[in-house]
């Protein structure tokens, strides 16, 4: 099963797209050997945007990764969002990484929380706390609670969140967007069984998270 509604590239990244194209062919036609950094520009603008369409595993219980980059930690933690006690699991997404954000499990969305902050990289602990931040806690149509919250880093300065309370989400359903280089945070019950280790390297959507 596929979850496709939008182009292979984000709307997100479509004025970036038609800034850089315009510079990029504007300079061309004064000087080609100046025009060559633009056109880096370009297709870096045009990398960082795409956003292809993925398999979504299905099962009774999975979680799906909700974001492309690095597995950082997975460890014990508080929910502060949930208010519980939770397995917290962190990717990091670097630049080259794809940046749309997809929901890891079916349910209903109980809140969503906006946090603003600074803009630390997100690579680092303290990142989860006291950067911008974005909260999205829902409950699996099992009655289990799963928060993940969209974390900006050093170079990303918007995050793009489309949903709000009551909202129904399907698993792997695109529900936002951040802005070059970031992480996301996943809140897991305890009695959650994680699939993913620190270092592993995952897909949003298509590499299994944990199984609840």
């Amino acid at each position: 099963m596929k979850n496709y509604p939008h182009p292979i590239i984000a709307r997100e990244g479509w004025p970036f797209l038609a800034i850089s194209l315009v510079l990029a062919v504007a300079v061309s036609a004064w000087c080609v050997t100046w025009s060559i950094p633009f056109w880096i520009i370009f297709l870096f603008v045009l990398q960082f945007f795409r956003d292809p369409a993925r398999e979504i595993p299905q099962g009774e219980g999975l979680v799906l990764v909700p974001a492309d980059g690095r597995v950082i930690k997975v460890e014990r933690a508080s929910d502060p969002y949930g208010e519980r006690d939770a397995i917290l699991v962190s990717v990091f997404m670097n630049v080259f990484n794809v940046h749309s954000n997809r929901s890891p499990v079916d349910g209903t969305v109980q809140k969503v929380q906006y946090f603003p902050g600074r803009f630390v990289n997100a690579d680092l602990d303290k990142a989860s706390t006291e950067n911008e931040r974005n909260a999205v806690v829902l409950k699996t149509n099992d009655g289990q609670t799963v928060t993940f919250v969209q974390v900006a880093g050093l170079i990303a300065r918007r995050i793009l969140c489309y949903i709000k309370a009551g909202d129904v989400l399907a698993r792997g359903q695109r529900y936002g967007f951040i802005r070059f280089g970031s992480r996301v945070d996943v809140y897991l019950p305890l009695t959650a069984t994680v699939k993913v280790a620190i270092g592993d390297k995952v897909r949003a959507t298509e590499t299994l998270l944990a199984k609840l």
